[in-house]
């Protein structure tokens, strides 16, 4: 379990690292400003959200902020979704956070699943 949850954390902060590293190459128009500051801020914080739960007090505790974590993932796989609709970049880097963000969405979501079957 514990191979798995450093893995996951690392996943998630590649993510963040990588979301940075494209919102960083975008051009500052003022679409492009407002994208970008959403963008990274659910990008990033899925991971912050997921070191939390890992120090969740309590089963109910850990299940919020993994739905916390999830809902910040959908949000930037909305976002980047968004950058690739609107043709703003068509950056390799983005199709690979597509394909890691709808990992990523799974995976948490089969965890929140999974603990919420452990707690009944």
């Amino acid at each position: 379990m514990k191979n798995e949850r450093n893995n996951l954390s690392e996943r998630l902060l590649n993510f963040g690292v990588n979301i940075l590293k494209l919102t960083n190459k975008l051009s500052k128009n003022q679409v492009n400003k407002h994208i970008t500051n959403q963008l990274i801020r659910s990008g990033t914080s899925s991971g912050a959200n997921y070191e939390e739960a890992c120090g969740a007090e309590s089963k109910a505790d850990f299940i919020h902020k993994m739905q916390l974590v999830l809902k910040e993932l959908r949000e930037s796989l909305y976002w980047l979704k968004l950058l690739k609709k609107a043709d703003i970049t068509s950056s390799e880097k983005l199709q690979s956070l597509l394909t890691e963000v709808e990992e990523l969405v799974k995976i948490v979501a089969k965890s929140i699943i999974t603990a919420k079957k452990g707690r009944k």
